[in-house]
């Protein structure tokens, strides 16, 4: 699931690095949609690592909207790498456009490698990354496509749910591997700043699958209170969004892509988080104490 939205050359020798970008210089990376959940987090990292960051978004130092390509070529000018995450999905009309103008920019600027944020099972996406990859010239592409992020409890739409103690959502039962969003960073980072990432497709999850329902009751035990799931159909949902004020076509879509997403396609885990990063990715209910600890629900 994707989201809102980083000079010096160096060879191509890997100069000993264990795949995780250690014992490798990496010139300046542009992370796009640089203040959004997954993008800040990279920019964090990178930072940590020495690594010069331009840190885009439509309103910081660094002029970046997807909705508006004037501002690219000067983003990209001068980097080695850009991180992608494509606002507001890769699903959604005009993101293989998108993609594709950005991949003619970026090749046009000499970027050497590209790592695409992109969404685990979804049909759409995978036309876009196409898009991206045909567009992009000699650069290397990597994609990262990721369940169903954990932080969107924490972070995201479900956020007052959790604290409101219900869980409103067309997820049905469908079983879903939630991801935590450091682990989706360490590895976007790793393939940003190591060799042998060029190509690949990583399909990212957590260590096991849970229900809504599963996962609204490990979030009650880590809050103390109880947090309740309740099932509603994709219309209904819908309709909900927009007595929030989401705009009916917007509001249209989150629900046909959620129904396309739940449907129970995406609920086997994978080992690709293992495979980059030499560990195993980090549970559910680890996120759950660690948000609850950091005080994400006190609202």
């Amino acid at each position: 699931m994707t989201e809102n939205a980083y000079t010096r050359r160096d060879d191509d020798s890997n100069n000993g690095d264990d795949g995780r970008g250690a014992g490798r210089r990496t010139g300046t990376v542009l992370v796009t949609s640089g203040t959004g959940k997954t993008g800040r987090r990279v920019v964090e990292r990178l930072t940590a690592l020495g690594v010069p960051v331009r840190s885009g978004s439509r309103t910081g130092e660094v002029p970046f909207d997807w909705q508006d390509d004037t501002g690219w070529k000067a983003a990209l000018r001068g980097t080695e790498a850009a991180y992608v995450a494509y606002y507001p999905d890769l699903a959604v009309p005009g993101a293989a456009e998108a993609m594709a103008a950005f991949g003619r920019t970026a090749a046009a600027c000499g970027v050497r490698r590209v790592v695409l944020l992109s969404g685990r099972g979804e049909p759409q996406a995978a036309v876009a990354e196409e898009a991206l990859r045909g567009a992009a010239g000699r650069a290397e592409v990597t994609v990262v496509r990721s369940a169903f992020f954990a932080q969107n409890f924490s972070e995201g739409a479900l956020l007052d749910g959790v604290i409101g103690g219900e869980l409103v959502f067309p997820a049905g039962t469908a079983a879903e591997p939630f991801l935590d969003l450091d682990d989706l960073a360490d590895v976007v980072v790793a393939a940003l700043t190591g060799d042998g990432h060029a190509g690949a497709v990583y399909e990212l999850t957590g260590p096991r699958s849970l229900t809504f329902a599963q996962a609204a009751e490990e979030l009650g035990r880590a809050t103390g209170r109880p947090v309740r799931y309740v099932p509603v159909t994709g219309p209904a949902y819908a309709s909900l969004l927009e007595e929030f004020g989401v705009a009916e076509a917007e509001a249209e879509f989150l629900a046909e892509l959620f129904a396309t997403l739940l449907d129970g396609h995406n609920a086997a885990t994978t080992d690709d988080v293992k495979r980059v990063l030499g560990r195993e990715p980090k549970d559910f209910s680890g996120f759950a104490r660690e948000a609850a600890r950091d005080g994400a629900w006190h609202g």
